[in-house]
């Protein structure tokens, strides 16, 4: 993988990349992942937008089970997509972008194997913001099902501060607003939770996960669940050190294949004194359970859990050939790694995205 990420960092610099490139092609999976037996394409993301004239670029992904293996494809998509000035989240394959005059609109453009000919596109009502708030800039976006075309589906948007929005673009389309009271969920993400029916929010530090039910019209008073974490290794010196000298962040993550909610803890510093550039340097997993304890785990076992900035979520790793397990996939704006849980080895490298969004698996119908 070492290899491939090294050739990877030469074909986003414009230089030419030795990694295996192929056209078009869907990899699909009769697999577990879904309730029936349904083919899906495994996870991916969009490495580039090559321009092919007319303001239009074709995408060009990796998918996660295939690591040595740039697939340009047919599709293409208005390169402004890629402007992230105008990218504000992602969930289940569809972005959101943010306009002046606070328009939000979702789009399926960078789905990989969503259709090119017919893309969907669902303008929301114009933002709302509250007093002593800003809806200017976004944490992210997360979504009920997988589709904002599902009658029931309801849309969320985090903002950076207290303001947290919710809308159904299937039904009546306007915004709901709350007020977070907390100051620390003012820069954590929101996550909607299947198992628990709600959208859920993890406090900085990981202590305290707070749930909004945005699916009835009714305002419900949010939910508080405060987390003991347990098991916790003994660190030596020069990990605690380690540790302490980096920025932490922290994801909540469930897995729809066995009910088991994540808790993951990322380590990130500077990668050269001076430098914007961020790099991963450790991480720590815990598993959650019904009565609040976090407990640190090295083995997740089948899964791979997926982090970017698009809503997480995680995978059986034997549904799709050629994807390992026990592990942790993280994508940022200048970061792409894999990281083994049972002993945080880390491979990867700095790389600039312009979209850095896993996408989880698509069902072909």
């Amino acid at each position: 993988m070492s290899l491939f990420l090294r050739r990877l960092g030469k074909l986003c610099h414009g230089k030419p990349a030795g990694a295996v490139r192929k056209r078009s092609s869907l990899l699909l999976s009769s697999n577990s992942y879904s309730s029936s037996s349904l083919l899906q394409t495994p996870p991916c993301f969009v490495l580039t937008v090559a321009p092919c004239g007319e303001d239009l670029g074709k995408l060009v992904i990796i998918k996660a089970n295939e690591f040595f293996t740039i697939t340009d494809l047919e599709k293409k998509v208005p390169l402004d997509l890629v402007d992230t000035d105008h990218l504000v989240g992602a969930s289940n394959g569809w972005v959101a972008t943010l306009k002046d005059g606070g328009i939000v609109r979702l789009q399926d453009d960078l789905n990989p194997f969503a259709s090119d000919t017919n893309p969907k596109r669902i303008l929301l009502p114009p933002l709302v913001t509250l007093p002593r708030c800003q809806t200017q800039m976004v944490t992210n976006m997360a979504m009920s099902s997988s589709s904002p075309e599902d009658e029931d589906c309801v849309v969320s948007l985090k903002f950076f501060g207290p303001q947290l929005s919710f809308c159904r673009p299937g039904g009546k389309p306007e915004w709901t607003n709350t007020r977070i009271a907390n100051p620390c969920f003012y820069s954590s993400p929101v996550v909607f939770s299947k198992k628990h029916g709600m959208f859920r929010i993890l406090a900085s530090g990981g202590y305290l996960i707070g749930s909004w039910d945005a699916r009835t019209d009714k305002k419900n008073k949010p939910k508080f669940q405060r987390l003991r974490f347990r098991n916790v290794p003994k660190l030596s010196k020069t990990k605690r050190e380690l540790l302490s000298s980096c920025c932490t962040s922290e994801h909540l993550v469930e897995s729809g294949t066995t009910g088991e909610t994540f808790l993951v803890k990322l380590y990130r510093r500077p990668w050269a004194s001076g430098s914007e550039k961020m790099q991963t340097k450790a991480l720590m997993v815990f598993k959650i359970d019904d009565e609040g304890n976090a407990v640190y785990t090295q083995d997740i076992g089948d899964l791979c859990i997926f982090i970017s900035k698009s809503e997480p979520f995680c995978v059986p790793a034997s549904s799709f050939p050629g994807m390992t397990s026990n592990r942790v996939d993280f994508l940022d704006f200048d970061e792409n790694v894999c990281i083994s849980v049972p002993d945080s080895n880390i491979i990867g490298g700095n790389c600039p995205y312009l979209a850095p969004y896993h996408i989880p698996p698509q069902t072909i119908v």
